[in-house]
């Protein structure tokens, strides 16, 4: 398919679950944006396994998780084993109740992901041009141009902006000649999706094996009895070309201390692992979010999730200015907010993997006993055990320090910036149930109201969102009553003042104030945010 346009808002290169998620949040927030790949089509290979809590959040905002919790399989929990033997038996259980509706980590396979997204996009008429790839890119300070190529046929391009999504060899980003440093971890790594016939593994958890030199793992996968085997090559098959997952299988049976029993073989691959990071994700125009930004080694099923929300995060901002709602200002936040969760990832990925591939012998010791331990004293800690759910799902990013926040209120535990908290809602005119993120559903902002508001009050709220604000700022209005009390207790309301929350399109809380003032909320929109006067 030829693309037919000479100019578009947005151009993103790369159709892997990134680009794929910046051009459905695009399209939920108004901007029909043109999307490429080199490749011929979605890929059919599992590749990226895991789908955090936070993840299935946004999905559930667009409408699609039912679909998802369908076709996905809910991991149970880490099996740890040392030298084949069972050291440390972890249940998710509790780990993340109440934090989210989807306390869990889902096994949801990379394809999965975006063939969901790709239809998503079919729905909503944007179609995605396949074998076609960037090949020349110049910025000015009004525009982009780009060449593309689809076989022999040539297409110049016009775009307000660039979104790089094109992994990590990124043309994006070598055009915009944005550094990429790092390191190529010195091991190379197989990978194999299979079934297996081994009643050991059909617990539903994962099953980690660590020995002297490295490490192997069993993923379950949501097909039956289907698992994602992965580990380190053993030293004597580095060099070995051709490799077959054969030749990898005794190595297998003996760092798991298993008899695996590989039924059938759907996929096999071998690889080198990299982290690196680009020195910035964004130059001028153009923007890099998933893997054409940061790449990192696979400990906590963290990356195809990052890029997620690397799209998530920057879809808003630059709908809001490809559409003239927004001051260009706002787009400095994206880098802002996501190179320092970047940061923090590589360096906590890097040290987990460097103690799991050395083989010296403190290391061992480590790995033998002070893990195991470590893991059993902690895992019964509730405390720690929030924490660490937390800190795996991603529900625990904050924003408290970007600019694009405004905190006024004495709050000690949520803050401007924190993540919108699940806490369940009941109607008590319907008499139902819901939660404060099925509040934030729709897109734009969501402002939240809690505590008692005069009738007249209210109305001349409604009346300042519809004149000023119509079509970006969602409203509720929660009064207090007894099966609400642990809504007003986490954002500890003052009864006689209120609160006031604005939700950014993201679900992060954007405004938080301990009264409710229209003069500080239209602060926070025209200064804060810069929303562009007459949009």
């Amino acid at each position: 398919m030829i693309i037919t346009e000479t100019h578009t808002k947005v151009l993103i290169v790369g159709a892997g679950p990134s680009g794929l998620m910046m051009a459905a949040q695009l399209l939920r927030h108004g901007v029909q944006p043109v999307i490429i790949d080199i490749k011929q089509g979605p890929t059919d290979e599992s590749k990226a396994l895991a789908v955090q809590a936070r993840s299935l959040e946004i999905y559930a905002q667009m409408g699609v998780i039912d679909k998802v919790i369908a076709n996905g399989k809910q991991a149970g929990g880490v099996v740890f084993n040392t030298d084949g033997a069972e050291v440390a038996n972890l249940t998710f259980g509790d780990a993340g109740e109440g934090q989210t509706p989807f306390p869990y980590i889902l096994l949801y396979q990379q394809s999965k992901n975006e063939r969901l997204l790709l239809d998503y996009l079919t729905v909503n008429c944007c179609p995605v041009y396949w074998e076609t790839k960037l090949t020349s890119l110049t910025q000015t300070e009004s525009q982009v141009q780009v060449q593309l190529q689809n076989g022999d046929h040539f297409t110049n391009l016009t775009c307000d902006w660039v979104v790089g999504a094109d992994g990590a060899h990124s043309v994006v980003r070598k055009q915009s000649k944005i550094p990429f440093n790092g390191e190529t971890y010195s091991h190379n790594f197989y990978l194999a999706d299979l079934e297996v016939d081994n009643p050991v593994l059909n617990d539903g958890k994962v099953h980690l094996y660590l020995a002297k030199k490295g490490f192997s793992a069993f993923f379950p996968m949501p097909e039956p009895n289907r698992y994602r085997a992965l580990g380190n090559l053993p030293e004597e098959l580095e060099n070995k070309t051709d490799l077959a997952l054969e030749d990898i299988l005794p190595a297998l049976d003996k760092t798991s201390g298993l008899s695996v029993n590989v039924v059938k073989n759907y996929w096999f691959t071998t690889y080198r692992l990299h982290h690196r990071m680009a020195d910035n994700f964004r130059a001028q125009r153009c923007f890099l979010v998933g893997d054409a930004a940061h790449i990192h080694s696979p400990v906590g099923g963290q990356g195809m999730n990052t890029g997620l929300q690397d799209a998530y995060n920057l879809a808003w901002k630059l709908a809001g200015v490809a559409n003239g709602l927004f001051n260009i200002k706002i787009l400095e936040s994206y880098a802002a907010e996501r190179m320092p969760v970047a940061k923090r990832l590589l360096s906590t990925t890097d040290r987990i993997f460097a103690v799991i591939m050395s083989g010296s012998w403190f290391s061992g010791l480590i790995k033998r006993f002070v893990i195991p331990a470590v893991l059993k004293i902690a895992w019964g800690n509730t405390n720690i055990r929030r924490a660490f759910f937390k800190q795996v799902s991603q529900t625990g990013i904050s924003y408290r320090d970007s600019a694009i926040n405004l905190h006024g209120s004495q709050s000690t535990q949520i803050k401007a910036g924190d993540r919108l908290p699940y806490l369940k809602v009941f109607d008590e005119k319907k008499q139902q149930e819901t939660d404060l993120h099925e509040w934030c559903s729709k897109p734009g902002f969501t402002l939240i109201i809690l505590g008692k508001v005069a009738e007249m009050d209210l109305f001349a709220m409604a009346k300042w969102i519809t004149n000023k604000y119509p079509g970006m700022l969602n409203f509720f209005y929660l009064p207090k009553s007894a099966k609400n009390q642990p809504i007003f207790d986490t954002f500890e309301v003052n009864e006689k003042v209120g609160k006031s929350i604005i939700v950014r399109p993201d679900m992060y809380i954007g405004f938080l104030n301990d009264k409710i003032d229209m003069v500080l909320m239209d602060n926070y929109f025209k200064n804060v945010v810069g929303v562009v006067d007459g949009s």
